[in-house]
């Protein structure tokens, strides 16, 4: 069974009597067992999470990719093509950033 605190949220597993204190000092009373289906919701937000997170990673090394690229400056239309990656990454990692902004808002982050 998973036990989570509706004080601040943290889930505990494994036990068949919720933890008698939480990390957060709430007491016993303050855990409810999660039902097979919130399990099942909150793995599937925390990979939708991990997924944003990666591709905010990546998103980074694409801009330090195209930095390197804009720093070698061979010609023209490279250099314009870095330039164009570079700002393209970052409007991907800004809106990744925003879903799971709006994600914590809406109690989609464990």
């Amino acid at each position: 069974m998973v036990w989570k605190c509706s004080v601040c949220g943290f889930m505990k597993g494994g036990t068949d009597e919720p933890p008698k204190r939480c990390e957060c000092g709430a007491p016993a009373d303050k855990f409810s067992a999660l039902s097979d289906e919130e399990l099942k919701r909150i793995q599937v937000i925390d990979q939708t999470n991990d997924v944003h997170m990666e591709i905010i990673n990546l998103a980074m090394k694409i801009t330090e990719v195209a930095k390197k690229g804009i720093e070698i400056n061979l010609d023209p239309s490279c250099v314009a093509l870095f330039k164009q990656v570079h700002a393209e990454a970052w409007a991907i990692k800004r809106r990744s950033k925003a879903e799971l902004v709006s994600h914590v808002k809406n109690g989609k982050w464990y």
